[in-house]
């Protein structure tokens, strides 16, 4: 995961927040401590944090047993469904006359 890159110059998009005090003492010594601007330790921490979110919402961690299972479910031979051949022999609603 790589936080989307960004240069000061190529910034248009104005955000604003309110922090605690303590909330901008732990900020601006985390921006010390790695060698950037607040600004640019703020988007960088926040834009990981973004994006472990939306990968979240894709990658699905599971146990040995669990993928495992998955792999023979998905190696069982296909089955009948007649519910879904129904569903796939109508015209979709997008698709109009």
């Amino acid at each position: 995961m790589t936080a989307l890159a960004s240069s000061p110059s190529t910034r248009s998009a104005r955000l604003g927040l309110r922090a605690t005090p303590e909330q901008e003492v732990v900020l601006r010594r985390a921006a010390e401590v790695a060698h950037k601007s607040l600004t640019d330790f703020i988007l960088d921490s926040a834009c990981l944090a973004a994006e472990k979110t939306l990968l979240d919402q894709r990658l699905f961690l599971v146990s040995e047993g669990q993928y495992q299972a998955l792999m023979d479910l998905l190696d069982r031979p296909e089955q009948a469904n007649p519910g879904l051949a129904d569903l796939f022999s109508r015209k979709a609603p997008w698709d109009a006359e």
